[in-house]
C-alpha cells in the first residue's frame, strides 16, 4: 500500500482526486494539507474536511498550510469553481475541526516518522507548502518516495495565461524551488489532463453509481465544466487533478519521458511557464518525469469504480 499526503486547494477536481484515492485500496492517505490556490486558505481547508467526511473518512487529519504564495499576491479561481470552491453539490459544513499545527510541519513530521522512501506527496495545487517543507527540512528530499503533481504544461501552453498553467502560475517561485530540490518528481500537466474530457456520458456514469459520493461527483462536474466548455468548445471539460490519483494507482495508463523542467519567474509575459526540454536540446539535468498522454476511457472507468467503493 502506497502512503500518500495530499497537498491541495479544493476545487472540484481536487475533490474527485481525493475521493478516488480514498476508494483505492492501493493507497493509504496519511493526511490532507490545504493550501491557498483555487480559493483562499479558509475555504480550501473547509473543503478538504467536507470531502473527507463525504467519503466517510473523518478520521483523516486535515491541516491548514500556507495562506499566500512566496512573493506574490494570491490569485484564485472562483470564476471556475464557484464562491465556495466546491459549488455544485449540497455538502454540509464539516463536523470536525482542523488539526492543530501548521500543515508544513505535518508534512515534515509525517515523512520523518515513516521509513525513508515510503511517503509520496500528491500535490494538486500551488506548491507553496511543498516548497516550504523542503526548505525547512532539507532531509525530506532524500526521505520522500517522490512527488506526483498536477501542474504545468508544454505543448498545451497555458490555461490562466497564454503560457502558464494555474497551479504553477500562482506561486512560480515555490514551483521553481521544488523542481530544483532533487526529489523524484512526476508531472501530470495540461498536456495529459486536456485529454480527459468529462463528456455527458461520463458524468452520468458517476450519478448512476447510486451512492452519495457518486451523486456529489456528478454535481461537481456538471458545475465546473460550464466554464471550460465555453472556453474550449470541446464535448466535455478536461479533468485535471484526478490524473494524479490515477497515476498513483495505475501508472501504466499513461505515457511520458524524463525531461528537464525549469519554471520562469522573471518575465511578465511568461511568468509561471514550465519550460520543458522535451527534445533534450540542452544539457540541463533531467529532473522530472513528464506525462504527455493517457487512456481517457480507462481513466474514467477507474474513477467510477473507485468512487463506487465509497458511501
Amino acid at each position: 500500500m502506497r502512503k500518500i499526503i495530499f497537498d491541495t486547494d479544493p476545487g472540484q477536481d481536487d475533490a474527485i482526486a481525493i475521493l478516488a484515492a480514498l476508494g483505492s485500496p492501493e493507497l493509504d492517505v496519511l493526511g490532507i494539507v490545504a493550501v491557498a490556490g483555487n480559493v483562499p486558505l479558509h475555504l480550501a481547508s473547509t473543503n478538504a474536511r467536507r470531502i473527507a467526511e463525504l467519503a466517510g473518512r473523518a478520521d483523516i487529519p486535515v491541516y491548514a498550510g500556507a495562506e499566500r504564495p512566496f512573493l506574490r499576491p494570491l490569485v484564485t479561481a472562483e470564476h471556475v469553481h464557484g464562491e465556495t470552491g466546491l459549488d455544485g453539490p449540497d455538502l454540509p459544513p464539516p463536523a470536525n475541526p482542523l488539526r492543530e499545527g501548521h500543515g508544513v510541519d505535518f508534512i515534515i513530521d509525517t515523512v520523518r516518522a515513516h521509513e525513508p522512501k515510503s511517503v509520496t506527496i500528491a500535490a494538486l495545487g500551488p506548491l507553496t507548502n511543498v516548497a516550504l517543507a523542503l526548505l525547512k527540512a532539507p532531509d525530506l528530499a532524500e526521505r520522500l518516495a517522490g512527488i506526483v503533481l498536477m501542474g504545468g504544461a508544454y505543448f498545451e501552453v497555458g490555461n490562466v495565461t497564454p503560457t502558464a498553467e494555474f497551479n504553477v502560475y500562482v506561486d512560480p517561485e515555490a514551483a521553481a524551488s521544488v523542481f530544483a530540490s532533487g526529489v523524484d518528481i512526476t508531472v501530470l500537466p495540461l498536456d495529459v489532463t486536456h485529454q480527459m474530457h468529462s463528456t455527458p456520458a461520463r458524468i452520468e456514469a458517476f450519478g448512476k453509481i447510486g451512492n452519495r459520493s457518486g451523486t456529489a461527483v456528478a454535481a461537481m462536474l456538471s458545475f465546473s465544466e460550464v466554464y471550460d466548455l465555453q472556453k474550449f468548445g470541446w464535448e466535455g471539460a478536461p479533468l485535471h487533478d484526478p490524473c494524479v490519483t490515477a497515476f498513483l494507482v495505475k501508472p501504466e495508463m499513461f505515457e511520458g519521458r524524463r525531461v528537464n523542467i525549469e519554471v520562469e519567474t522573471g518575465s511578465a509575459l511568461t511568468r509561471g511557464m514550465t519550460v520543458v526540454d522535451y527534445w533534450g536540446v540542452t544539457e540541463r539535468a533531467k529532473n522530472a518525469f513528464f506525462v504527455r498522454s493517457g487512456d481517457a476511457g480507462a481513466f474514467y472507468a477507474l474513477l467510477v469504480e473507485r468512487v463506487a467503493r465509497l458511501p
